[in-house]
């Protein structure tokens, strides 16, 4: 497609306004600029070559959705991949692509972070805020089922669970446990992959896990420094596979009332664009392990390091 033929206000949008093909694919940018297939199934993205000439205004993928950070983030203290620690769950690959939204250019040498809770919605570093300890955090007081009200999920879980009465502000860790957290470096080609469990989850929240990327930082023998944050966000998981991952154990020991994706504030409600990730199981059996994906566009020269969030978006920033 070239210039020419591209209708004016697609030409002139701003990084936020994006060509969207399909789901998760987007238009070809500059002169002679096809469509590449990305390396993840489902997506389709620019070609680098032919983004090298693309302009700033043709933007060339929907650049992801920020959310908020929640309570719980710990600042990149494991450097790893593998970050199970040898907690209970169905076994997950989590592989990621970091993009330019505006140039469609892999972000290399980039630092994710990822942190989620554990099958029973305990977080590493915070075992005291779940009411059930580091044995339990997923069972919500009594009468909490019931009392809740039908369809107005407050978006944070109950005083004393996870982000009970932070207001998503950060709290401090309670203990120096570190289990299902880790930052990892994007290659040249801007991949970064993670060994994990399944979430759980935890009452007010749906299944979900928090990332954050950084950018323009050094690379050293300690781990990463300096650099701003720009991107933070929170990856999905829709209601099927969830729904396959409570009849596995120790997930079916989890009693914690359960938000779905449609009921979550801070999901965007936006799919891909919005952190939803695209997976892969035995759909007999997911207990055999789970791979999950996504390409998330950011932008490297902005910095979302807390609670804002994209104008066009629903979500709260009062949960983790």
């Amino acid at each position: 497609m070239t210039e020419k033929q591209e209708p004016a206000h697609k030409r002139n949008m701003t990084r936020r306004k994006v060509v969207v093909a399909g789901a998760a694919a987007v238009v070809a940018v500059g002169a002679g600029g096809g469509l590449a297939v990305n390396a993840f199934a489902g997506e389709t993205t620019t070609d680098a070559s032919a983004s090298s000439t693309a302009t700033a205004s043709e933007t060339c993928y929907t650049l992801t959705s920020e959310t908020t950070e929640g309570p719980y983030y710990i600042d990149a203290d494991k450097i790893r991949q593998n970050i199970t620690e040898g907690k209970e769950g169905i076994p997950m690959t989590l592989e990621l692509k970091v993009i330019d939204a505006d140039t469609c250019k892999p972000v290399k040498n980039a630092a994710v972070d990822i942190w989620h809770c554990t099958a029973l919605g305990v977080y590493s570093g915070y075992e005291a805020m779940g009411s059930g300890g580091g044995g339990g955090g997923g069972t919500p007081p009594s009468g909490a089922p019931t009392d809740a009200p039908s369809g107005t999920p407050t978006g944070e879980p109950p005083s004393g669970g996870p982000s009970g009465g932070t207001g998503g502000g950060h709290s401090e860790p309670t203990d120096d446990e570190r289990y299902l957290r880790g930052t990892w470096k994007t290659d040249k080609r801007g991949y970064v992959t993670f060994k994990t469990i399944f979430p759980g989850w935890y009452q007010g929240r749906a299944v979900h896990i928090h990332t954050k990327v950084h950018v323009d930082g050094t690379w050293t023998d300690a781990g990463y420094e300096g650099g701003h944050t720009c991107h933070t966000g929170q990856f999905f998981f829709d209601e099927k596979s969830v729904l396959a991952s409570a009849e596995v154990s120790p997930y079916s020991t989890n009693t914690a009332a359960r938000t779905t994706l449609t009921e979550d504030t801070i999901y965007p409600q936006n799919g891909h664009a919005g952190g939803l990730l695209y997976l892969k199981y035995d759909k007999k059996n997911i207990a055999k392990g789970v791979r999950a994906h996504l390409t998330m566009g950011v932008a490297p020269d902005e910095t979302h390091d807390s609670t804002d969030t994209q104008p066009s978006t629903s979500a709260s920033p009062s949960a983790s």
